[in-house]
């Protein structure tokens, strides 16, 4: 969209100039050619109806030209948000991987389950219910 609008506004401005500089002549009619080409004879209600239309197609380039510009700031900052949330995904995913593997790594002691003597052994720092991985207890050591 972008690009259509910049070329229409182009052609327009290119056509316009060149109209103007091949028919400098005066009086009632004038003979319209482009490039040693003859285009049109116009009575000057036509050529300002002309010169009308080439402005509403100008005018619509540009238009054509600052809606992409919109629509291209829009997809950038999209692509800008989700790139900043999936760099942050991947930092509390990085973080909670850490503790795990920190999780893993803790020393273990045993639990008191209130009979006076550790029955099974938990990472240090966790609770009965801590939502940490349990693991299984081998007896004798």
């Amino acid at each position: 969209m972008l690009l259509l609008g910049l070329l229409l506004m182009a052609a327009t401005a290119a056509f316009t100039g060149l109209v103007i500089a091949d028919n400098i002549s005066g009086g009632p009619n004038y003979s319209v050619s482009v490039l040693g080409n003859h285009i049109a004879t116009m009575n000057t209600l036509a050529a300002f109806l002309a010169g009308l239309a080439l402005a509403l197609i100008f005018c619509l380039g540009l238009a054509m030209l600052s809606t992409g510009g919109a629509l291209m700031r829009r997809r950038r900052s999209n692509l800008r948000a989700a790139r900043n949330e999936a760099a942050g995904a991947a930092a509390e995913r990085d973080a909670m991987a850490a503790r795990r593997r920190q999780d893993a790594t803790a020393p273990y002691q045993g639990v008191d389950d209130g009979t006076g003597g550790a029955s099974r052994a938990e990472p240090v720092g966790t609770g009965r219910h801590g939502g940490t991985r349990h693991r299984r207890h081998l007896f004798g050591h």
